[in-house]
């Protein structure tokens, strides 16, 4: 093999994520008092950049920005490089996160912030393509902008910081101090209803446009609503939402229907095209929520949907020698030749590859009718894929289908006269 052209501190490190960047041509440092102290001594900013092995705009930041030369080299010349491995240090992630979503309105990984040497954050996001593009400044020049600002204007910098520092402080003693005394929980319930009532839709389930996390809290609470209100309209719509919404996922392409489990969230409002990554916490929420629908109701589909997940967690997401596997990488090989990886390519198929593996005859159907026949029609799979470049802006799912119930299995049936 080929000995590696760079090596950085990170080739110490236990976790599977700073391993990844051990050979970025980044100085990358962990998060310690060496990185720290280097940022003080040199008097340069330190740019942190906050992700998980498994998180597929992490690899594809590390990939166009990280493993580039000349954008590494500028990140060397003015920064002092650390990178945080969330599921390491939970703790780093909050504090830097909750900055981040309070400046921005947003957040996620990778999550990328400019800290004074004192480790205040003043500048913050999440991934930034490497170049400028029409909707986006690229992270090149993010970091030459930064680096100019701390070089011509610091002293406005720093004041910038310990006045954002302030304020995040200012709102959390405020949401800790808040009322003298909480409102009634049945108050608080009511709200929580209301809000979720009126942001829900009613064709699709869930509670936004897109994207669509499963966000099972939200679901176990309209169970706990309906309880509470068994007899009251409110309380019959509170358990139809959450019903509604745990059928329409079951059916969506955010549920793997082969592999089993369930993608992290949907990028579109129909449950249809998912970010491919499977994280264990979602799994175990997700089978609780399914459980108790399942209780609740007496349909056996969601019992079949819990048993689902806890197969493909037992035979997936287990360790033999014990524990769990934190999630499952959204980016996988399309074919056992492949050296490279693209987001989802194990989980999506061509219409040849189930017609190839699905060749039968079936018995008392339309004549000519094979499984594939069947199976592409229940599924909606097309010939020339069935996801649309508007949510493949990569292009890395032409031609391929991510499965989705397109309709009930009678009326699958009575298309093929069975």
């Amino acid at each position: 093999p080929s000995v590696p052209r760079h090596t950085n501190r990170l080739i110490n490190e236990k976790s599977p994520y700073l391993l990844q960047h051990a050979h970025n041509p980044v100085d990358w440092y962990p998060w310690g008092q060496e990185a720290f102290d280097k940022a003080k001594r040199e008097n340069k900013l330190i740019f942190l950049s906050v992700g998980y092995s498994t998180c597929h705009w992490c690899h594809v930041m590390e990939e166009e920005s990280f493993k580039n030369k000349e954008i590494g080299e500028i990140m060397n010349k003015n920064f002092v490089c650390i990178k945080v491995d969330r599921e390491e240090r939970p703790d780093v992630d909050k504090v830097y996160m909750t900055f981040v979503q309070a400046t921005s309105g947003g957040g996620g990984w990778p999550m990328s912030v400019w800290l004074t040497p004192d480790l205040k954050p003043f500048v913050g996001g999440t991934y930034f393509p490497p170049e400028d593009g029409v909707h986006r400044v690229g992270f090149r020049t993010v970091l030459l902008r930064i680096a100019e600002q701390w070089k011509e204007n610091k002293d406005a910098l720093l004041e910038s910081s310990q006045k954002i520092l302030e304020t995040l402080q200012h709102m959390s003693e405020i949401c800790v101090r808040g009322q003298e005394s909480p409102p009634p929980s049945k108050e608080v319930m009511a709200t929580c209803f209301q809000q979720l009532s009126n942001s829900y839709d009613e064709d699709y389930g869930g509670f936004s446009k897109s994207p669509k996390f499963p966000t099972p809290v939200n679901l176990n609470f309209l169970f706990t609503y309906w309880a509470l209100h068994r007899t009251t309209p409110e309380g019959a719509r509170a358990l139809q939402m959450a019903l509604h919404t745990l059928k329409m996922m079951a059916h969506g392409g955010i549920h793997d229907h082969i592999g089993q489990g369930f993608h992290r969230y949907s990028t579109d409002q129909h449950w249809h095209v998912p970010h491919f990554e499977k994280m264990l916490y979602d799994q175990g929420q997700l089978a609780a929520t399914y459980s108790r629908a399942f209780q609740i109701s007496g349909d056996e589909f969601f019992s079949d949907v819990t048993q689902d997940i806890l197969l493909y967690v037992l035979r997936d997401l287990s360790d033999q020698a014990g524990g769990f596997y934190s999630a499952e990488d959204a980016d996988s090989y399309p074919t056992a030749a492949s050296r490279e990886k693209r987001e989802g390519a194990f989980c999506v198929w061509a219409a040849e590859e189930i017609r190839a593996l699905l060749p039968d005859p079936v018995e008392g159907a339309t004549e000519g009718t094979t499984l594939g026949d069947v199976f592409m029609h229940h599924y909606g799979v097309k010939e020339a894929g069935n996801v649309s470049p508007m949510k493949d802006p990569h292009q890395e799912l032409k031609g391929k289908n991510v499965l989705i119930v397109q309709c009930s299995p009678e009326l699958t049936a009575a298309r093929f006269g069975l």
